[in-house]
């Protein structure tokens, strides 16, 4: 398969997307050709700062190729780690082009405005001599467990909260509700407090609080998140942004609090079942949902929206519907990824049912022996193997916990010992390096929750 001239050949491709070229396999065999230097930086939140180092081609036949590259590389950047300003420096090109992608009216437009609004800043390309160094401010959080803590764990379709005392729950909840359903703030204040409250209720004291939930955090804000989507803007800057602080503050006062994405916390919950670090969360459900925990047990700050990062170079990739962009993990590693899959193997799902309803659909095929739900999900394990071997190469990471309704039953045992299976064939050098695997039930036990309530020190 080739696309800009640039040629891949795999072992294992997915049976029902034979076209699927992975990024990774893509970005090298691109760079074996590449000789320009150029750096790219992308500066976020505190100064922190993305670094990437590498090569174009820099002739006029490979200029489609070394735009494509570059244009990747640079969403991969953002969605990865987060960041309002681009320095580039090496190739005039390449500094031309972003400015224009990433701009207004660009093809990656919808990148630029969604970071702008995520950082509060103005979203910026510019040219440098040499690019900033590298700089994180990762931070140790989690695994506290002494004194009276409370756990929050914000979903789209419920609410968990727990009571902890020195390490042992002693009460927890789970309650349905509908944010993603409800415009007005007022609804998820007087939910997230009412949790607060019934495991206040059932201590003697609350000393910390720590809250797990979808969505993107900087400094415990609210800088983007799902489960406010009907909040008109206006309000989601009034009464959003704050709304974990002032829920937390308004009940028990100045006690220590943290709120980190839902992806963190699972990753730290997985971080404290295995006594190990270095782990990737990908939790495939809705959506595709990431979280690290790093070599050192830290919480990194950064985006992991995995679901927006690209995997697959091939021409007619699959869209989504929000961004716009092609090829991003949203349609490969959630229930969209079934959904795409299914009328390739010739399944036939209702259009009146919903998208959970339709991987219920194929899941049941599943558990029945069908061979066309077994190629559905041979297809996603193709996909993740040589995506794993990917995110390898962004983060480094040991331990890969797979969770989420994807994952689940005889369908994700398929899609997990097929990824081990292309990651074996295709990428031996990994071997040993990456372990991806299933929750077992001590991090089941550990639970959402219980792993937000050891956030705050």
């Amino acid at each position: 398969m080739e696309r800009f001239g640039i040629s891949v050949e795999l072992r294992h491709a997915p049976p029902l997307d034979p076209d699927f070229m992975p990024i990774l396999r893509f970005n090298r065999a691109f760079l074996a050709g590449a000789r320009q230097p150029v750096s790219v930086a992308v500066e976020r939140a505190n100064g922190q700062m993305a670094v990437c180092r590498t090569f174009l081609h820099g002739t006029p036949d490979m200029a489609a190729a070394d735009h494509y590259y570059i244009n990747r590389l640079v969403k991969t950047l953002l969605w990865m780690k987060g960041g309002f300003r681009i320095y580039v420096s090496g190739s005039e090109d390449a500094y031309t082009y972003l400015k224009a992608a990433f701009g207004p009216g660009g093809e990656q437009a919808f990148d630029g405005d969604y970071m702008a609004g995520v950082f509060e800043h103005s979203f910026e390309v510019l040219p440098a001599d040499e690019v900033p160094d590298s700089k994180d401010l990762p931070k140790a959080m989690g695994g506290h467990l002494s004194g009276c803590r409370i756990g929050f764990d914000a979903g789209g379709s419920d609410r968990k909260v727990s009571a902890v005392i020195d390490g042992e729950t002693v009460y927890s909840e789970e309650v349905i509700w509908f944010p993603k359903l409800n415009s007005d703030p007022q609804y998820h204040y007087d939910g997230i407090v009412a949790a607060l409250k019934s495991a206040a209720a059932h201590m003697p004291r609350v000393d910390a609080v720590g809250v797990s939930s979808a969505g993107i955090f900087i400094n415990d804000r609210t800088m983007g998140a799902s489960l406010f989507l009907q909040v008109p803007r206006d309000l989601f800057e009034e009464k959003v942004k704050d709304i974990y602080i002032r829920a937390i503050t308004d009940t028990f006062g100045p006690v220590p609090y943290a709120v980190i994405n839902d992806g963190d916390v699972t990753a730290l919950a997985g971080a404290m079942s295995l006594g190990e670090n270095n782990i990737l969360g990908i939790a495939m459900g809705t959506s595709e949902a990431g979280g690290y925990v790093d070599s050192q047990g830290r919480i990194t700050g950064w985006l992991n929206e995995l679901a927006f990062i690209p995997v697959d170079v091939q021409p007619h990739a699959a869209r989504d519907e929000w961004s716009r962009d092609t090829g991003c993990g949203v349609k490969y590693f959630s229930q969209d990824g079934v959904i795409k899959l299914a009328p390739r193997a010739g399944i036939n799902l209702a259009e009146d049912l919903t998208p959970a309803e339709k991987l219920k659909a194929v899941q049941s095929l599943m558990e029945e022996g069908s061979e066309a739900a077994a190629k559905v999900y041979e297809s996603i394990g193709v996909y993740l193997g040589h995506t794993l071997a990917f995110y390898h190469d962004l983060y480094g990471c040991k331990h890969v916990l797979l969770l989420g309704r994807v994952m689940s039953g005889r369908g994700g045992d398929l899609i997990l010992s097929t990824a081990r299976q292309v990651l074996a064939d295709e990428y031996p050098e990994l071997e040993g390096k990456i372990l991806p695997e299933l929750p077992d039930e001590k991090f089941r036990r550990v639970g959402q929750s219980m792993a937000a309530a050891s956030l705050p020190e």
